[in-house]
């Protein structure tokens, strides 16, 4: 269902007392009445101390104002002029993106996507905790798609819109403001769209039906994030993010419902993700879930994801904290000869688990099978003598893959 946000007028003062008025709840549904000054109209822009100095998006998430905090976070209700982003990078393979919110809660300390808050004149190490809902999602999308029409169904080859490439579309928030469901009520009635959505959450399987109804008239591919199988360094990359056993689970529920999925592992991570063996642990339990295909992607570094992971690092894992200082010291990607190196290493994984590297195409021959070269961040006691407590053998979890902590 669209959702429509109303938000609250000035307050007004009585005759009899200067006392203003309790300021009313905002709401995210238009069916719901604004308590508000009768004959009023609402204002969309709520002035706030500074905004008048701001320009663009740094003044439009100035004037959003704030409508609940919970888990150590606060959400704001940002206007949206646009739903889908033009993606002019050469460095990805789609021209459009979707992204529900501005900010994640799931608090991945390696997250590329930080810079983004920068565009509000916000730090990037508060990308988790000040969340932006974008207002009335499913009708500026519709507006969207009529703008954007020939080019996203004509054609054999309709142009492709990745959904959550900057935050997940599924992570917390989504429980409480619903708009990466009101977006998908929007795209369920079109046809001929050319679709993917990547998530780390379980709170996907919540639109089992309404994916079906997606994949019925357009082309949908699902991306589950699973950096590693180890729960315990997953919870230090990624703290509020479900297990990666309840990630996998996900997909084979995914796949039983007829959906296309399949798994990214993304980013590889020098020295804490790149080993071998956890690899290819990594690609055998995806192809058991049912997975389609297998991404994987080195792990790079823009300023303000560096900002925060390089203390992290100094923290937790100090020696491995000088070794990345080397290996981005000179910008924000991995030396070619390492990604080369991981490349070849996840092809050889999906020849041998018949994953394809993409959805719908099958994976070029991998490369030559000789013996793979030493990588420069080998996971083990002498590289990082921290990881003795997180790389204990991978055993099955104990109990239902239900049980545990799901979704943060």
């Amino acid at each position: 269902m669209a959702s429509a946000t109303i938000l609250p007028g000035a307050p007004t003062f009585s005759r009899r007392e200067i006392r203003p008025r309790k300021t009313p709840t905002p709401s995210l549904f238009s069916s719901v009445p604004n308590p508000g000054t009768p004959g009023r109209e609402p204002s969309l822009f709520p002035w706030q101390p500074g905004s008048a100095e701001r320009k663009g998006m740094a003044r439009l998430a100035a004037s959003s104002p704030c409508v609940q905090e919970k888990r150590g976070a606060e959400y704001f209700l940002l206007p949206a002029k646009s739903l889908l982003n033009r993606c002019a990078s050469r460095r990805v393979p789609f021209p459009w993106t979707i992204n529900p919110y501005r900010g994640c809660e799931f608090g991945c300390q390696y997250c590329y996507a930080r810079y983004t808050h920068e565009y509000m004149e916000l730090d990037g190490s508060v990308f988790d905790h000040k969340i932006y809902v974008k207002q009335n999602a499913a009708q500026v999308l519709a507006q969207d798609i009529r703008r954007h029409l020939d080019g996203l169904t004509s054609g054999v080859q309709p142009e492709h819109i990745a959904i959550g490439t900057a935050t997940d579309p599924y992570q917390p928030a989504e429980r409480e403001f619903g708009v990466t469901r009101a977006i998908l009520e929007t795209l369920a009635g079109e046809s001929g769209l050319s679709l993917s959505i990547t998530t780390k959450s379980t709170l996907i399987l919540r639109d089992l039906e309404l994916l079906a109804r997606i994949a019925a008239r357009s082309v949908l591919s699902i991306n589950m994030t699973v950096t590693t199988l180890r729960p315990r360094l997953a919870r230090l990359l990624e703290p509020r993010a479900p297990r990666p056993d309840l990630r996998l689970h996900a997909v084979r529920k995914l796949r039983e419902a007829g959906l296309a999925a399949g798994v990214f592992a993304m980013p590889v991570l020098p020295g804490l993700t790149d080993d071998e063996e956890d690899l290819e642990a990594l690609a055998r339990a995806a192809s058991q879930a049912g997975a389609q295909w297998l991404g994987a992607a080195v792990l790079f570094l823009m300023p303000a994801s560096l900002k925060q992971f390089l203390p992290f690092l100094t923290a937790k894992f100090p020696r491995l904290a000088r070794r990345y200082c080397a290996l981005y010291g000179r910008g924000a990607y991995a030396p070619a000869d390492y990604q080369e190196q991981i490349a070849g290493r996840i092809a050889r994984l999906r020849a041998k688990y018949g994953l394809a590297s993409r959805p719908y195409l099958p994976d070029a021959a991998p490369r030559a099978t000789t013996a793979q070269p030493a990588l420069p961040f080998r996971m083990g006691t002498e590289a990082c003598p921290e990881l003795v407590q997180l790389t204990a053998p991978l055993r099955p979890s104990n109990g239902s893959l239900a049980a545990g902590r799901g979704e943060a």
